[in-house]
């Protein structure tokens, strides 16, 4: 996904932030596996817990609490992220609605700048069925260009532009997501299925996303005509990636 070639992804930092904790899980698990098992660093970052809209499951044990679903969905998240190499951080900032707070962002650009990511990925700027999705993306954004400075020199700590991509939405066709690429993740799905199996708050997605890989992974094949890639992840570039040659 870099315009580097993949013997210089060990220099290279990903970072993936969801609105939610299983978000990352469901839409680029494969890539960071592939990411990390390429040499690079990967971290997660989840705004929310997704305690209050996308725990349901565990909201039916009779006595649950807010806190103790963060905690089982803290431990979900971060046992996925080892799956795959990654680390994992949580910004707890609540779900439904989260809300686009100045000092959040703040929060979210510091982390950016001391991490440096190389390429960042998140959410679509649009989704008519979350609420959560577009905010994330919103906060994403707006800490990205912070961090680089607005492409100048800048009275506070920058780091270079990192490329910027959003993954696949649940409904891509309704949030105005068209893939521009493709990560072959048949070499790392396993991992994924791996990591997917660890958000036991939302069984019901498992099988969905692993079917949608195959469906991707049929599309990688047309596209390049390689019948070895078996299951794929897609992702829509917001920003030009810059190479020597095509």
């Amino acid at each position: 996904m870099t315009s580097s070639s993949p013997s210089d992804r060990s220099a290279g930092r990903l970072l993936v932030v969801g609105a939610h904790s299983a978000d990352f899980v469901w839409r680029a698990a494969g890539a960071v596996a592939t990411f990390v098992k390429a040499g690079g660093e990967a971290k997660v970052v989840a705004l929310t817990y997704g305690e209050r809209g996308e725990s349901g499951v565990l909201w039916q044990e009779e006595g649950q609490t807010e806190e103790n679903v963060k905690r089982i969905r803290h431990q979900e998240a971060e046992k996925a992220s080892q799956h795959l190499g990654a680390s994992f951080e949580a910004f707890d900032l609540g779900d439904y609605p989260l809300v686009n707070d100045h000092s959040d962002i703040e929060r979210l650009a510091d982390l950016m700048r001391e991490f440096a990511p190389t390429v960042v990925l998140t959410h679509p700027d649009k989704d008519p069925f979350n609420p959560d999705h577009p905010v994330a993306y919103e906060m994403v954004q707006k800490a990205r260009l912070m961090t680089s400075g607005a492409g100048v020199e800048s009275g506070f700590k920058t780091a270079p532009p990192s490329e910027f991509l959003v993954f696949e939405p649940h409904q891509p066709e309704l949030c105005g997501f068209v893939p521009s690429v493709f990560v072959d993740i048949t070499a790392v799905f396993e991992q994924k299925k791996a990591a997917m199996a660890e958000m036991k708050a939302q069984v019901y997605l498992q099988s969905y996303y692993a079917e949608r890989a195959e469906h991707r992974g049929n599309h990688a094949r047309k596209v390049t005509g390689n019948k070895e890639i078996r299951q794929a992840e897609a992702f829509m570039r917001l920003v030009p990636n810059v190479v020597d040659s095509l």
